[in-house]
């Protein structure tokens, strides 16, 4: 299976980061990706990706409306967005990044 990962964070930390996570899994999902979502949230940091998440993932989706390092996603297709749009249009996101519309950082 295809796999993206994904990084959701908002400046509160509490519904959005969540929200945008769960619409991003549900999205991939249907669309025969596997989504891991790294969440910052306002207990800190859950579903930490790893080295190997990176190195396995076809892109990279940074759903956040505070500052996230995206160093580690150099070389990969990155696809920058605010929660809500994660929220809202999710397979749109999918869709992009399957289409080849994603930026390499």
């Amino acid at each position: 299976m295809k796999k993206i990962i994904a990084v959701a964070s908002c400046p509160a930390g509490i519904a959005h980061t969540y929200l945008a996570a769960e619409s991003l899994e549900k999205a991939g999902k249907k669309c025969g990706y596997l989504v891991k979502v790294e969440t910052e949230g306002a207990g800190g940091t859950s579903n930490k990706l790893t080295k190997e998440d990176i190195t396995e993932a076809v892109a990279v989706i940074v759903a956040a409306d505070t500052n996230v390092p995206v160093e580690r996603f150099r070389g990969k297709p990155v696809l920058f967005i605010s929660t809500g749009d994660a929220i809202r249009s999710a397979a749109k996101c999918i869709q992009l990044i399957e289409d080849g519309k994603v930026d390499i950082y």
